[in-house]
């Protein structure tokens, strides 16, 4: 005579434990949606006198816009010549700023070499005024190619870091005619693909506000793209890189780090990888 009363206590507590588990669950789903960007974006500032004395030491120049606003920085070619052949407009990850991303002008000042090297500094970032956002280093992408067109029509790569991937073919889709290679190294197909891969019991796709597609970008490019990826990469696993160029239709070249993480690609520039890579691209340029 007491089992009804006992299941009927059982569901209830049942029924606690399911809108306990609802509400924790909504909380979270809140959370996320109010506090994403935080967790995408992790940008290091400082001051525009300090920035400027660490570049200075790092080898480099400031870069500004008409207005005189900082919007980067400039490494200039080691090489004694009047004018650079090439540049490389540089998108780096979603942590740090630019000034320390100097290893890419190393990188691109190497033996035969003789590139000039722009670091895009975004909003939001360093001593640069606004808000992370895709919409944000969007735009600050498309003023910063622009300024260099017209300063000089001369070839321009792009080269995309992690979270710059997404931000390199965006570009590369609305000035396809004008950018003449993309080097993207650990990129992915889209960021909610690897939102889902680190948090696949969100709902990812309804909640992402920033999307950097990739994959949707460069069906709107057709000049040459060399992708590297990470053996041991956690943060962007290199399925991602390896699923995005066999998407490409266009001119490709795809390298896997073995042995290398997210964090560990290492620029050297004597790795013949990087070598391997810039031939390419310069190649189809040539070509």
């Amino acid at each position: 005579m007491t089992t009804r009363p006992h299941m009927t206590t059982l569901l209830a507590s049942a029924a606690r434990i399911l809108a306990i588990i609802a509400l924790v669950y909504v909380v979270i789903l809140l959370l996320y949606t109010l506090f994403q960007r935080n967790l995408i974006y992790y940008p290091q500032t400082a001051s525009e006198t300090s920035l400027v004395a660490q570049a200075k030491a790092n080898g480099l120049e400031p870069w500004r816009n008409s207005s005189g606003d900082l919007i980067g920085w400039i490494g200039r070619s080691e090489f004694d010549t009047a004018q650079p052949t090439r540049r490389i407009l540089v998108f780096h990850g979603n942590a740090g700023n630019a000034v320390v991303r100097d290893y890419f002008v190393s990188l691109f000042n190497q033996g035969e070499f003789n590139w000039q090297v722009y670091l895009l500094e975004y909003p939001g970032y360093g001593a640069r005024s606004g808000r992370p956002s895709e919409k944000a280093f969007v735009t600050a992408a498309l003023e910063g190619f622009d300024l260099l067109q017209t300063d000089n029509e001369g070839p321009i790569f792009l080269l995309g870091e992690s979270l710059g991937s997404g931000i390199a073919t965006q570009l590369a889709a609305q000035r396809s005619d004008h950018v003449t290679g993309l080097l993207l190294i650990t990129p992915f197909t889209r960021l909610a693909d690897v939102g889902r891969h680190h948090f696949p019991w969100l709902p990812i796709n309804t909640l992402l506000r920033d999307r950097y597609d990739s994959k949707a970008a460069l069906h709107h490019y057709h000049g040459p793209v060399a992708i590297v990826t990470a053996e041991h990469d956690t943060i962007v696993p290199a399925k991602f890189g390896r699923e995005l160029y066999e998407h490409y239709a266009g001119p490709k070249i795809y390298i896997q780090l073995e042995g290398r993480g997210h964090n560990n690609i290492g620029y050297h520039p004597r790795d013949p990888i990087w070598s391997e890579v810039v031939h390419f691209l310069v190649g189809k340029q040539e070509g």
